[in-house]
C-alpha cells in the first residue's frame, strides 16, 4: 500500500504555531500508511521591495502548489491576528485559484489550528476564518468532537473547531497536556479520515 501524504501547512513567527504543527504531524504519523509533510509560507511585508529568501533559513520548506495537488488531506495553521488568520497565510490562499478552478482539493479532509498571545485573543474566530477558503476549495473540514474529554477540562487552548494553544504575550507559555493531546488527536483524526476516503 502506498503511503498517504497529509500536508501540514502553517505560518509561525515565534514558534508556537510551529510546535502545534509538529504535534498534529505526530498524530498523523501515528496512523499506519500516513506521512506528514510540514510546509510553511513566507512572511509578507508592507514594503514592496522586501522579499523572503527562496529557502527558509531553518524549519519547514515553503509550500508549493504541487503540495496541495499531491496531498490526501491538509491541516492549516496560523497565529491569530486580530481574530483572523495572519496575512501571510491569507496571501498564500489568495494565490490558489488554479487549484480552485480544477477542483484539486475537492473531497479531501482538512482541519485547522491556531495559537494566540492572550487567552481570549480570537482563537475560535481565527479557526473559522481559515475554514472559509477551505470550504471554497471543496475540502471537508473536520473539528474535534466532545468525545475528547480534554475539551471540557482545558483551561488554555483546545476547541471543537480545531487545535489551539495559548502562547502568552511573550510566546513562552508552556503547552499544557490538554493542548498536546487535542493537537495529536486532531492530526490522528485527519489521517484516519484520509485513509477511509482513499480505501
Amino acid at each position: 500500500m502506498n503511503s498517504l501524504t497529509i500536508l501540514v501547512l502553517f505560518y509561525s513567527r515565534h514558534g508556537a504555531t510551529r510546535k502545534l504543527a509538529e504535534l498534529i504531524a505526530q498524530g498523523i504519523e501515528s496512523v499506519p500508511g500516513c506521512d506528514a509533510r510540514l510546509r510553511t509560507v513566507p512572511a509578507v511585508s508592507s514594503v514592496a521591495e522586501a522579499t523572503e529568501p527562496d529557502v527558509p533559513a531553518d524549519g519547514a520548506p515553503y509550500v508549493e502548489l504541487d503540495d496541495l495537488n499531491e496531498c490526501a488531506g491538509i491541516a492549516v495553521g496560523s497565529p491569530t491576528r486580530f481574530g483572523n488568520m495572519a496575512s501571510a497565510m491569507k496571501y498564500f490562499w489568495d494565490g490558489t485559484a488554479s487549484q480552485w478552478l480544477s477542483g484539486a482539493l475537492a473531497g479531501k479532509p482538512a482541519c485547522v489550528f491556531t495559537s494566540t498571545g492572550s487567552l481570549h485573543g480570537g482563537q475560535e474566530s481565527t479557526l473559522l476564518s481559515m475554514m472559509i477558503p477551505l470550504f471554497h476549495h471543496g475540502l471537508m473540514v473536520l473539528g474535534l468532537p466532545y468525545t475528547h474529554p480534554e475539551l471540557m477540562t482545558t483551561a488554555s487552548g483546545g476547541t471543537p473547531y480545531g487545535a489551539s494553544h495559548w502562547s502568552g504575550l511573550d510566546g513562552k507559555q508552556v503547552f499544557t497536556e490538554d493542548e498536546k493531546r487535542l493537537a495529536i488527536a486532531l492530526g490522528k483524526r485527519l489521517a484516519e479520515t484520509a485513509v477511509k476516503l482513499n480505501a
